[in-house]
């Protein structure tokens, strides 16, 4: 083979090396994102997306996180750039982030992308949510074949705490409260967890994931079960009418630290771990 024929060859090979690693993927909000190479610095303003990115191997490649992303320990090391409504846009941009990763909700973040750098919006209401999510990023980290584990992993997880829900608690009706007046509902990740281990929302599905809702609409439902954030225990027996919840009557009331009310409140690899937390609560229920 000549010189030149060696040379022509090289950079055959090399043009469909190239091609092999570009990337396109479309975000849940429609867009296409295209990338020479899979990214190799990455923004995250989601602290569920933060955590998904280390889960898969790429924790490496964060360059800087939104202000609550704080697992795993090492991100807490990075440059805090703000929010979804907030993010330090000069800052993000003087970052050279090969892409920026948000919710598919956030709408203050086409500024960005008017300076050219690429933003992956994903959606984070589901367990399916949370799966396409991983496969997605996996993709973005040029490593997919390391989703799936992490997926598995999960539904191991989400499976073996199912398991532990005590029988006389499977088919209660339960409220798992996010916020004052804000719950998790059938539709939501917390509600799709909440039904694998056998528990009834009292929040329909068509009320959408996480609906605001009046005090007086847990009264008429009478939970058995109440789920929330510990913040919240003491002043719950306050509210009107609450007192003659079935829940506060017997007792069944799981309230949940900080720490782990993040990890139930994050669509994200620990969702299996969330679940592990719920039954840990209900075992020692009465």
């Amino acid at each position: 083979m000549s010189r030149v024929s060696r040379l022509l060859l090289v950079a055959l090979l090399g043009g469909w090396t190239w091609a092999a690693q570009a990337l396109s993927l479309r975000d849940d909000s429609g867009r296409e994102l295209k990338l020479a190479a899979p990214a190799q610095r990455i923004v995250s303003l989601l602290p569920s997306l933060t955590e998904s990115v280390c889960a898969l191997g790429g924790c490496a490649r964060l360059v800087g996180v939104d202000r609550y992303s704080n697992w795993p320990p090492e991100v807490k090391k990075l440059p805090q750039l703000g929010g979804l409504e907030d993010a330090q846009i000069e800052t993000i941009v003087a970052l050279r982030p090969d892409v920026v990763l948000a919710s598919s909700s956030a709408r203050a973040l086409e500024r960005l992308e008017a300076l050219g750098i690429q933003v992956l919006r994903l959606r984070s209401e589901r367990h399916a949510d949370v799966q396409r999510s991983l496969q997605r990023l996996a993709e973005l980290l040029g490593m997919p074949e390391r989703a799936a584990p992490v997926w598995a992993r999960i539904q191991q997880q989400l499976q073996t705490a199912s398991a532990r829900v005590p029988a006389h608690l499977r088919g209660q009706r339960v409220y798992f409260e996010i916020g004052s007046q804000y719950a998790a509902g059938q539709s939501s990740f917390i509600g799709e967890t909440l039904s694998q281990m056998g528990l009834r929302n009292i929040v329909p599905a068509e009320l959408g994931p996480f609906p605001q809702l009046n005090p007086e609409f847990v009264v008429r439902e009478r939970p058995g079960l109440l789920m929330g954030p510990a913040r919240e225990r003491e002043g719950m027996a306050r509210r009107p009418g609450w007192s003659t919840l079935p829940a506060l009557q017997q007792g069944r009331l799981c309230s949940f630290a900080a720490e782990p009310y993040e990890v139930l409140v994050r669509p994200g690899p620990r969702l299996g771990e969330a679940a592990s937390l719920l039954a840990d609560c209900l075992e020692k229920l009465p």
